[in-house]
């Protein structure tokens, strides 16, 4: 496989998870049952999934100069991403999720710290980096600003822009019209484009004015291809253990891939996906491009 280049512009955060017998009413302590530490954020995560497929992959983010910071960077170097362009912020503390998981749920409270420190010049900084990419991919973890500079940038220079559009929000036109592939679930779609929720995926892609791959968990995917006819990929059957990260790895693998052809490209997307949720953890489920040879040989 050729290994493209990917610059993923986005999120590193540290993930503290915490699991319960159930969510504590407020102003309760409840005695835990188990504690985890995971490394997170939707740019690292997507970041270190396209990196195990064997991408070259630079990261564009932040983090605070503080103890999780340099956990997070010795992290990513250790998964081969290029952590070159990553700010180490003075001021502002590295993102953490604090992540409460009881009664098959799970409450989440996020604080971006250093992730909302990351500037459009600081992209326009990395101009020739996105330039020599072969996929510039971004999502919303980071001032939108910032994603709209990193668009520009990927279209100035003639390179594909993935955005994952989580989490959802509505979305300027400006960003829109740069986006050359939105991949939301239905939920940031009717968000992120002001659609009715009741509309089916179908209608919803009918009515979406870029192309869309459009994520449906269990069920695959759906997506439109250049001349706006839709296609379905139906997932890969697994056991599932843990389905966090599912979707960065799903958005990892459609970059690394894309220069296949985008069918081909949802496909082994859909397959990467599939077997990161055989495995506990966002990152530590992650396949590497064997494990999804073999698996993908094994489904024919």
């Amino acid at each position: 496989m050729n290994a493209p280049k990917i610059v993923v512009i986005g999120s590193i955060n540290m993930d503290l998870v915490t699991s319960s017998p159930r969510f504590p009413q407020p102003g309760e302590t409840l005695l835990g049952t188990g504690f985890n530490q995971y490394m997170g954020g939707k740019g690292a995560n997507q970041a270190v999934a396209a990196a195990r497929l064997g991408a070259h992959v630079s990261l564009i983010g932040a983090v605070g100069a503080d103890h999780f910071g340099q956990v997070l960077l010795d992290n990513l170097k250790k998964e081969r991403v290029n952590t070159d362009a990553v700010r180490i912020i003075q001021d502002q503390p590295s993102g953490l999720a604090n992540i409460t998981v009881a009664e098959g749920d799970n409450h989440i409270v996020v604080v971006s710290g250093a992730n909302f420190s990351l500037t459009p010049s600081d992209v326009e900084q990395e101009e020739q980096r996105i330039a020599s990419a072969d996929v510039v991919m971004a999502q919303l973890e980071t001032p939108l600003d910032t994603v709209i500079a990193s668009a520009k940038l990927a279209k100035k220079h003639g390179k594909p822009f993935i955005l994952n559009p989580a989490p959802a929000q509505k979305l300027p036109q400006e960003l829109v019209a740069l986006t050359g592939l939105l991949t939301p679930n239905a939920y940031e779609l009717a968000i992120s484009l002001g659609l009715s929720e009741n509309l089916t995926p179908e209608e919803m892609l009918q009515q979406s004015p870029c192309q869309v791959v459009m994520t449906l968990g269990s069920k695959g995917a759906l997506f439109t291809d250049e001349s706006g006819a839709q296609h379905r990929q139906p997932s890969f059957k697994v056991t599932p253990v843990d389905t966090t990260g599912a979707g960065d790895t799903f958005n990892g693998a459609l970059a690394v891939f894309l220069n296949q052809g985008l069918h081909e490209a949802v496909k082994k997307a859909c397959a990467a996906a599939a077997l990161s949720v055989t495995r506990p953890g966002a990152q530590s489920g992650m396949p590497v491009y064997k494990e999804l040879a073999a698996f993908l040989k094994q489904a024919v």
